[in-house]
């Protein structure tokens, strides 16, 4: 998975992830392999998130 990928990409792979557990389109080994990969999809809009929230503070306190 490649941290280039923006946030809302990230995301809408995240949702498809979720939807198709959801509707059991996985068998056991497929929901190992996507279960991973939702863990590393959460992390990377965590730190995306967290970046922007540490540069939008950054900004708020050099306007003052």
């Amino acid at each position: 998975m490649n941290n280039e990928i923006k946030y809302e990409e990230a995301l809408a792979q995240l949702q498809e992830i979720v939807q198709k557990m959801e509707s059991d389109e996985f068998n056991i080994d497929e929901l190992a392999v996507q279960l991973k990969a939702a863990q590393r999809l959460i992390k990377l809009c965590k730190d995306k998130l967290s970046k922007t929230e540490k540069e939008v503070l950054k900004i708020q306190a050099d306007g003052d």
